[in-house]
């Protein structure tokens, strides 16, 4: 994309063109100050959290090298900017502890620009703390404004002063702006942005927003530069992408965007996450069976098989629709791999809720699962909750819970040795010399003998050995 832009003028009202115009004036900073020091000015981007903020760090250094900043290897480069998660509290703890080494850079190199961005910023009393003990962050924004990015940087150049610029909510999508993927053969496709679900443990409605789609017509458009530009795997992208659809003017639902993407030429593989069981629909399920380039994975998290903790933490389904959704995926799509979150001791947890966690575990058999311990969000009605679990009494639950996940995980995945899969080259080994690590359509991970020309194509791979979590094997040219 691109604009005459004369920045001797009034800034466009309009965007996206409104930002390209600061980009231009922000590349007229950065290349005075390179010729200045004689050497290309820096950037390093720190990315907390999950693939929304990964997606989210790939506009923002779109935008940066858009600006003529060149990617420096580590935190001692001329600007750096912390992409921030607020899941849990430790996430914040990381980045406050990190703060303090900038500090200490900052101090031996004045022209260091520090930029704090994501869902951590949107929450109040961490904006104040920056005010109060990190004086020296220049820039602080949230989720909802990531586009103004360019903005934000110049009011801070002409001002000289730390610039804060949080929105609490938006309904704006802003299209067509610079992005720099990490990967050349796959990328996130934002299909959605924040979530209207409110669950009781989860601070993401309050920092992401409510839910707002993208018209189909974007989505399908982004898809199909990416596939011209060599992708063959898109990850779609949302909070709930189950519900996606029902803001735009014209509603349809993630299944009919489903089947469009199936249709654009080129593309060899689609994913999704995340989905979430209250909005699992019976054409959803036929839509992933009919369509040949989805993959046949469904994360659908479960956080807790008990009917009375999933009440208290406001899911909109108990155990038995759980398990009834299980059955409906598996009898359409019998070889389907389905994975889960779960979270140990919410607040009034007994051993009898745990239990009937401990039991949906065993009849669902997950491929795999993401366990976790439950983390007070303060903000978040589960917060204020009595009866917190004791420590101790989580811990025995986890490490129950994490042997039985771990353990059917190995079972399911043995099933597979043997086999010959298409597996998508995506990386050079880093344990083993001469191989390369790739995914299956589940999601699994196998290593097999390749160079690095061989990233980005899928390859039909013998399975030969499971080594309990992934596999090692070789191509099958004959498969």
């Amino acid at each position: 994309m691109s604009y005459d832009i004369d920045i001797t003028k009034t800034p466009p009202a309009h965007e996206p063109e409104r930002q390209y115009y600061y980009m231009a004036k922000a590349k007229d900073f950065v290349e005075k100050k390179s010729k200045e020091i004689g050497r290309p000015m820096t950037y390093f981007v720190k990315t907390f959290g999950c693939q929304m903020n990964a997606r989210d760090s790939e506009k923002l250094v779109g935008i940066l090298e858009q600006i003529g900043y060149v990617e420096g290897t580590d935190e001692h480069s001329d600007f750096i900017v912390y992409n921030t998660c607020t899941v849990r509290e430790n996430a914040n703890n990381k980045v406050y502890g990190r703060l303090g080494y900038l500090q200490n850079y900052k101090k031996k190199n004045p022209l260091m620009k520090i930029a704090l961005c994501g869902c951590m910023m949107q929450e109040p009393e961490v904006v104040e703390n920056i005010k109060k003990h990190y004086k020296f962050v220049d820039i602080v924004f949230g989720t909802h404004n990531i586009f103004k990015f360019a903005e934000i940087l110049c009011n801070n150049i002409e001002s000289g002063s730390q610039v804060i610029d949080i929105w609490k909510d938006t309904n704006q999508i802003v299209e067509d702006l610079p992005v720099k993927r990490k990967f050349s053969f796959k990328s996130g496709v934002n299909i959605m942005f924040g979530c209207n679900n409110f669950c009781s443990y989860c601070i993401v409605p309050y920092v992401r927003g409510r839910e707002r789609s993208r018209e189909p017509k974007d989505i399908i458009r982004e898809i199909e530069k990416l596939v011209a530009d060599g992708v063959c795997e898109i990850m779609l992208l949302g909070q709930n992408v189950n519900s996606y659809g029902k803001t735009l003017d014209n509603p349809i639902t993630f299944a009919e965007l489903l089947r469009e993407v199936n249709k654009i030429e080129g593309l060899k593989r689609i994913r999704f996450m995340t989905s979430h069981p209250k909005d699992l629909s019976d054409d959803l399920i036929m839509a992933i069976k009919e369509c040949d380039k989805v993959c046949k994975h469904m994360h659908l998290p479960l956080q807790s098989g008990s009917s009375r903790v999933l009440k208290e933490m406001n899911r909109h389904y108990d155990k038995e629709k759980y398990l009834d959704e299980v059955k409906r995926l598996r009898e359409q799509i019998p070889d389907i791999a389905i994975t889960t979150d779960i979270i140990v001791g919410f607040p009034g947890e007994t051993e009898e809720d745990f239990l009937e966690t401990m039991d949906v575990v065993k009849q669902v058999r997950y491929d795999s699962a993401f366990t976790f311990i439950y983390s007070k969000r303060t903000g978040t009605r589960a917060a204020t909750m009595e009866n917190q679990v004791p420590d101790d009494v989580v811990k025995d639950r986890f490490d129950r819970l994490l042997k039985e996940v771990q353990t059917i995980s190995s079972e399911k995945a043995k099933c597979y040795e043997g086999k010959v899969v298409p597996v998508l080259a995506e990386e050079m080994d880093d344990q083993k010399d001469g191989y390369v690590t790739g995914r299956m359509d589940n999601n699994s991970i196998v290593h097999f003998p390749g160079t690095e020309d061989m990233i980005g194509n899928i390859y039909n791979v013998k399975l030969d050995e499971c080594r309990g979590f992934y596999y090692m094997g070789e191509i099958k040219e004959d498969a």
